[in-house]
């Protein structure tokens, strides 16, 4: 794994040395979208709206709309804010941990210890299980503000991310505002079926189903010979097609391709390295002009292509 992010965890006068690792991945299986036809790759540009041409990351910014006016924000600015600049994972308080509602939690971090002495994170992890409290904190990552939970996952200290409370919905449903009579023959009969499914709970035990039979499925299209050449169906795009513009993650996939290629002298491509597919910025209605320098401490960032 690769750290995403080193810091401190601060509570009190003691300071705790962390690398953050993201926990969790995603194992579905990378399709790409392609035209039915003949398998062509489908392939979405970023371009703008005004001068119609295809845009490269590095010249896109993100912006503010409040209906009116447009204020561009750059890196430069986002990375100005005071708290996009903090490296500490502040300890606000430390609450027992049945009052977190699970609802809260978002994304899941390993905690390493980024120190030669491990002797401060040691004692936090024995402390929080102990007393069997969970440390609630506030950082700064990917520029945004985060509340956040530290807990403990066997010897390693996780910090989750938690959802702000105006970002949980009320669950405001007439149909519960109706008088139910349930009997207690009922709720007998319900408990005693409760208690036949009743087990420990071991997540190796179930398996993601779908994502299984897409790989039979795949493996079954590749073994009767019903596949595609990937270097004929996805091609290079010639110059006068627009000039497309490739992110990262495919310029890197296909040097590995081709390095690929020269160690093992074969002249066919092979499209088992994943790539990351371009997501359109062209959906919604385009943005204002930008009027106005002027910004409005309420304004929210939208999320870039």
């Amino acid at each position: 794994m690769r750290a995403i992010w080193k810091g401190a965890i601060a509570f009190g006068l003691v300071n705790v040395p962390v690398k953050v690792y993201a926990a969790t991945e995603d194992h579905d299986v990378s399709l790409h979208q392609v035209h039915g036809k003949d398998g062509g790759r489908i392939r979405y540009q970023r371009r703008c709206e005004i001068c119609g041409e295809v845009v490269e990351y590095k010249d896109i910014a993100k912006a503010y709309d409040d209906g009116e006016q447009t204020v561009v924000l750059s890196d430069e600015d986002l990375a100005s804010l005071p708290v996009e600049k903090s490296r500490e994972i502040d300890v606000v308080e430390f609450v027992p941990s049945e009052q977190v509602d699970p609802i809260l939690f978002d994304r899941t971090y390993y905690l390493e210890p980024d120190s030669k002495s491990t002797k401060s994170y040691v004692l936090l992890r024995r402390t929080l299980e102990d007393t069997d409290r969970t440390a609630i904190v506030q950082f700064s990552l990917r520029q945004k503000s985060r509340l956040g939970a530290l807990r403990v996952r066997g010897d390693v200290l996780t910090l989750q991310t938690l959802l702000w409370e105006d970002e949980v919905r009320e669950a405001a449903f007439p149909s519960l505002d109706e008088k139910v009579r349930i009997s207690a023959k009922e709720l007998e009969m319900s408990s005693a079926l409760v208690d036949s499914f009743s087990s420990d709970f071991d997540p190796s035990e179930f398996t993601d189903d779908y994502q299984e039979q897409l790989k039979t499925l795949i493996d079954a299209k590749l073994e009767q010979g019903d596949s595609l050449d990937t270097g004929e169906t996805f091609g290079e795009e010639s110059e006068d097609e627009g000039g497309k513009v490739l992110d990262l993650m495919e310029a890197l996939r296909r040097s590995v391709e081709k390095n690929r290629d020269k160690k093992t002298g074969k002249g066919t491509k092979s499209d088992s390295t994943k790539s990351a597919s371009n997501k359109s910025d062209s959906a919604g209605k385009a943005p204002a002009k930008a009027k106005s320098p002027t910004t409005k401490s309420s304004a929210k960032t939208r999320k870039g292509a």
